[in-house]
This record gives structure tokens, C-alpha cells and sequence, in this order.
């Protein structure tokens, strides 16, 4: 279809891209690139966000979106950290957790990202057209406050933000893999309540999916007008 890089490839430099945009975000005195090595430029750069584009890119003349499969990376050392904090074995984050965890966030960016898109009247393709833009989404620096890990024992946690995690997204033309924006996105995944709060696997997918469905809703509005073609 297109002569992408490989998903380990791209997880690396969106992680190793990510490194580099918070460790500016602290150290005020350096500043990001203008350009990257593709020839992107810097459009947008705050504290949680930064955004780099194709120069004269149109992308109202998209109106279609192929969706790729997502990739998760939790944040260097989460999983030691958490289980240092953790009394016993019973409540420790295990490997297989980890696992589990990853697939299942992979697998609700796609589905979330797909209703999103088609409920803002963008068909969800698996073939490129000059109407369709293919979007490459990672999660990464993933952290859980309160993991819902599968142990023997009954636990409650009480956590005022169920964890953050930050987006790294790609676009680019369906039909000429040209490469046209990178997205690096921080949102910290907060319960409803407006103090401390139980967390537990419904509350963290719901705290998740609100974040998501902004990502996405966001995107979709910078997408072309799909109004005269649902007459």
C-alpha cells in the first residue's frame, strides 16, 4: 500500500520523540526543531502538545480515513516502579498484565477511533483513494495509577486521576505515503468525580475512552466536509 516503516521502528522514535519534547517542556531553555528530518515544520508547541506538518498541506480534501493498527508502550520503568509500591505479591503488576493491558488499549484506540470518525460522517476504508488519509496512532508513556491486575484477593484503589498516557500519531496520503503531520498529544486520564475516587477497570476504560474520543473528534473537525455527500 504505502513503503511505511516497520511499527517497532515508529514506536521508537515516537517514544524517543516524546523524550525529547518533555525534556524541553522542563528545560525552558532548549528549543524543539523547526523542521524534522522529513521536512516537516513545527505548527504547534505547548506544555502537553506539539504538532509538526507537510508544508501546503490541504486537509479538507480528505474526507476518509484508513484506520491502522495501534501500538501501546507503557512508560519506562511503570511496571518496577508500581510493584515497589505495592505490598505483597497478591497486588504486583505482572508481565502477562502488561500484556494484557497493551492489547486491550490497541484494540479500544481502533474501535474508538473508528465510531468517532464515522460518527463525524467520515467513512472508515481499508482501500487508499486521493480522498483517503491513513492514520498511524501509538499510545505511549502509558501510565496506570490504579492497573486492574488479576489477582486472587479482593482490593479497592482510591486514585484522583485513573493514570495519563500521550498519543503519537502519523498521517499520511493513502496514495502516495507521503508523510503529512506528527501529532505527540499528553492527556492525563481523569475520573468524573472531582476528588479522590475508586478506580477500577470500568472506571479506567471510561476515563480512557473520554480521552480518545477527544483525540479523535478533534481530528475529524480538520478533516474535509462530509456534509453534501450524506444527502
Amino acid at each position: 500500500m504505502t513503503n511505511l516503516t516497520s511499527n517497532t521502528r515508529r514506536l521508537f522514535a515516537a517514544i524517543a520523540l516524546s523524550a525529547v519534547f518533555f525534556g524541553t517542556a522542563i528545560a525552558a531553555d532548549k528549543k524543539l526543531p523547526q523542521t524534522t528530518p522529513e521536512g516537516l515544520t513545527l505548527v504547534t508547541e505547548t506544555k502537553s502538545r506539539i504538532v509538526y506538518t507537510a508544508e501546503d498541506v490541504d486537509f479538507g480534501q480528505y474526507t476518509k480515513v484508513l484506520i491502522l493498527d495501534g501500538e501501546v508502550a507503557f512508560a519506562k520503568n511503570w511496571q518496577r516502579d508500581y510493584n515497589r509500591n505495592v505490598a505483597g505479591l497478591d497486588g504486583r503488576v505482572k508481565d502477562s498484565d502488561v500484556t494484557r493491558m497493551k492489547a486491550r488499549l490497541a484494540g479500544e484506540l481502533k474501535t474508538v477511533f473508528s465510531e468517532t470518525m464515522m460518527a463525524n460522517g467520515h467513512e472508515v476504508v481499508t482501500e487508499p483513494a486521493a480522498d483517503v488519509i491513513i492514520l498511524r496512532p501509538a499510545i505511549i508513556n502509558v501510565v496506570a495509577n490504579a492497573p486492574d491486575v488479576r489477582s486472587g484477593g479482593i482490593s479497592r484503589s482510591y486514585v484522583a486521576e485513573a493514570g495519563q498516557m500521550t498519543l503519537y500519531l502519523e498521517l499520511y496520503d493513502s496514495v502516495s505515503g507521503s508523510l503529512l503531520a506528527q501529532i505527540i498529544d499528553q492527556q492525563r486520564a481523569k475520573h468524573t468525580a472531582p476528588t479522590v475516587a475508586y478506580s477500577n477497570s470500568a472506571t479506567n476504560l471510561t476515563a480512557v475512552d473520554r480521552i480518545l474520543k477527544g483525540w479523535a473528534n478533534e481530528l475529524a473537525s480538520h478533516f474535509g466536509d462530509v456534509s453534501k455527500g450524506s444527502e
